[in-house]
């Protein structure tokens, strides 16, 4: 599936913050079916059980791809919103120190709610957690006291990357 574009990074955001240094750090990106995909790492700072990453953790990465799945099928990273519910499966133990693939995508929209659905995935294409999670849209001044968004989600870095390739 092609890359459309990149989305913007935060500073401190536990998912993806470039300033935390405990956070995943990961990048998003636009894809050309209006969804948002993400390739990343949990650390070993985000375990629970030896050898797997806290559920909690698992929970904000889907919930962090339905928000940016708004941005993608919009292509504006200006319309936020708020969860008000987030179902999530556990399907598999996922892993820390490996690459992981995320999807989210839009599965309904009004002009005051949307609900989502996320994945995430190992590299073979089996979904080891999802999710599905419903959003009220509110401006980000709302959501945030003195929030700048320019310059809490200053870094826009651009690679190489064109495409994703998912298997299974």
């Amino acid at each position: 599936m092609e890359v459309i574009s990149k989305q913007r990074n935060s500073r401190m955001c536990i998912i993806c913050g470039l300033d935390n240094e405990y956070g995943v750090r990961a990048p998003f990106y636009n894809m050309e079916d209006g969804s948002v995909m993400t390739i990343f790492q949990y650390l070993p700072q985000h375990q629970s059980y030896p050898g797997r990453v806290h559920g909690g953790l698992v929970t904000a990465m889907l919930d962090e791809m339905g928000l940016r799945s708004l941005w993608a099928k919009n292509r504006s990273e200006d319309i936020f919103g708020v969860t008000l519910s987030l179902d999530t499966k556990y399907r598999k133990p996922v892993p820390y120190s490996t690459d992981l693939l995320g999807r989210g995508m839009i599965i309904k929209e009004s002009s005051k709610f949307f609900i989502t659905e996320a994945r995430i995935m190992d590299l073979d294409g089996n979904v080891l957690a999802s999710g599905n999670i419903k959003y009220i849209k509110m401006p980000a001044e709302t959501i945030a006291e003195n929030c700048d968004t320019h310059e809490e989600m200053p870094y826009l870095m651009e690679d190489d990357r064109r495409e994703f390739k998912i298997n299974g």
